[in-house]
């Protein structure tokens, strides 16, 4: 009897779950957009010059993964965030060393676990986004993967159907899907997802 318990109360856990997580996602946006907003346009401006992402590999966030993308290679390294070879990687890859460590930082205090570019395609011309993935701090009910809150960035105005999903273009009733996942309208230009993968 325990376990039919048990296995009954796994779909309203998952309820459960699925609304408080879109809660928090809305909350944490609410309170931390203003800095959102600006890793997001600093990484941006670093990108343009020299392609490259990071993405912090443990819990504490002190480990950062950098991958730094040149016309032929794409070479990653791994570092504490405190080592001095970090930043004489990034000055040897011709990176703005002292910005990107300050914008590593500031990844550090919203637990914003990686932030890279994606290029994508709209009737044969090249759009691009930027993802932003955080781990905020939630409840989780028993068995629950731990869930990571994806934000997206674009460069223009995207249309939503009446339940705020992202749509595959202005006169499409399809759903865009990004890495497999559907995404949530907050602002025109930006949207969220809840994943269990944070890339």
């Amino acid at each position: 009897m325990k376990l039919n318990h048990t296995i009954s109360l796994l779909p309203v856990m998952a309820f459960l779950w699925s609304c408080s997580a879109k809660i928090v996602s809305k909350n944490f946006y609410q309170e931390h957009g203003e800095e959102l907003q600006k890793i997001e346009q600093n990484y941006k401006r670093l990108y343009s010059k020299k392609p490259f992402s990071l993405a912090f590999t443990n819990k504490d966030l002190s480990k950062v993964s950098v991958e730094m993308i040149t016309d032929s290679l794409t070479y990653i390294y791994d570092f504490e965030v405190s080592e001095k070879r970090l930043s004489d990687t990034l000055h040897k890859y011709g990176l703005e060393a002292d910005s990107v460590l300050a914008l590593i930082g500031s990844m550090q205090k919203v637990s914003c676990t990686w932030i890279n570019n994606f290029d994508y395609y709209v009737n044969d011309n090249e759009r691009r986004l930027i993802f932003i993935s955080i781990k905020p701090v939630v409840v989780r009910y028993p068995l629950s993967p731990p869930k990571y809150y994806i934000i997206a960035y674009f460069e223009r105005p995207q249309t939503f159907d009446e339940k705020g999903r992202l749509l595959d273009g202005r006169r499409a009733s399809r759903l865009r899907k990004l890495n497999g996942q559907v995404f949530h309208k907050i602002t025109d230009r930006v949207c969220y997802t809840i994943a269990e993968k944070y890339r």
